[in-house]
């Protein structure tokens, strides 16, 4: 869905205006616009690989599952409704295609070998905070594959919750509706996860000091 294919240019998607909300494309998506669900995929693409990548451990295996999750919701784009969230909708399309891939390849993702991350400076920065900020620091810092290892050690909904904030940058009411839970089991889930993940982090550096 690249707007930049062969003989695109401007005119080539009409009253393409970025202006509009997500449910204001998908009506126009269904009344036949169909080009109008490339904004779409701009929208969301590499929020959607970041937390596909985190999920699955693998980058072309992320971009793979992305792609299909795209491919789904446009096949499905007649069913969805506009009154609701494309947001959610789109999220929940992804988790559950990962979850099938994991269980279909059986396996888990690529370890990351600690010597090659620096799980000190790691380990510091949740040590640092308690609260989200530490791991939003971490998200933009140099160990993100070192964080990939350490989430899919955490139970999965923790670690989901975790990827749609901070991979997915959702509201907690955003997360609840793509998870199915309520908003306070959102939010329980983001602040467990949390404190297991600083938890995890520096019991592993103490085990190599």
């Amino acid at each position: 869905h690249s707007r930049h294919g062969p003989g695109a240019h401007a005119t080539a998607v009409p009253e393409c205006d970025v202006n509009l909300d997500d449910a204001q494309i998908m009506k126009r998506v269904q009344d036949g616009q169909l080009k109008l669900f490339d904004e779409l995929v701009l929208r969301y693409q590499q929020s959607l690989i970041r937390v596909a990548r985190s999920k699955l451990g693998e980058a072309t295996w992320a971009e793979d599952v992305v792609q299909e999750a795209f491919l789904a919701a446009f096949a499905a784009r007649a069913t969805f409704d506009c009154r609701f969230s494309f947001r959610t909708w789109l999220w929940t399309i992804l988790l559950n295609l990962c979850r099938r891939q994991l269980k279909q390849r059986s396996r888990r993702p690529r370890q990351v070998q600690d010597s090659a991350i620096n799980s000190a400076a790691l380990a510091g920065v949740l040590q640092r905070s308690s609260n989200e900020t530490g791991l939003s620091q971490l998200l933009i810092s140099e160990q993100n594959e070192l964080l990939t290892q350490y989430l899919n050690e955490l139970p999965e909904a923790q670690a989901d919750a975790l990827r749609l904030r901070f991979f997915g940058e959702l509201k907690f009411y955003e997360i609840a509706r793509t998870m199915n839970c309520s908003l306070s089991g959102a939010k329980m889930r983001v602040r467990n996860g949390l404190l297991k993940l600083a938890h995890l982090i520096r019991d592993r550096e103490g085990d190599s000091q």
